[in-house]
């Protein structure tokens, strides 16, 4: 979908409550949104600690985690929030393509609001991705 020319913005979100010294694995300099359960926790404090100097287009978000709401319930009311940190409001280089880790039920409703058109099953959850332009529009 992406030109070879055009930036390639991933953002990775972990909706796993148990997901814990993996996130250590799977944080790479690309933005990272997860759940703050108490195993997650520890993790992303710890990270924070050691990098520090992280900004939000390279670091690791922690977003309220409720063991009595459903995983993908919490993840589509943080995405205007997440949207608003990573797309054309932010940065000059909006994300293109979204990582989501355990996601057991269809949220491509919501997501197709922001322009993700592809979506393709993980073994973990699924990768949503969208053209530049769509990353780049602003929305209402």
């Amino acid at each position: 979908m992406n030109c070879a020319t055009d930036p390639i913005q991933r953002l990775l979100v972990v909706l796993d409550a148990d997901f814990g010294d993996r996130l250590r694995q799977s944080w790479h300099g690309q933005p990272v949104w997860i759940v703050m359960s108490p195993v997650n926790e520890p993790v992303i404090r710890s990270l924070w600690a050691t990098y520090s100097g992280q900004d939000h287009l390279t670091g690791v978000t922690g977003f309220r985690f409720d063991s009595n709401i459903a995983a993908e319930d919490s993840f589509i009311a943080e995405l205007g929030t997440i949207d608003l940190h990573h797309g054309p409001y932010s940065t000059s280089s909006p994300y293109t393509i979204l990582d989501v880790i355990a996601a057991r039920r269809d949220i491509r409703e919501a997501l197709s609001e922001l322009g993700f058109t592809d979506f393709i099953e993980t073994a973990e959850g699924f990768s949503a991705e969208r053209s530049l332009v769509e990353a780049k529009r602003l929305r209402e």
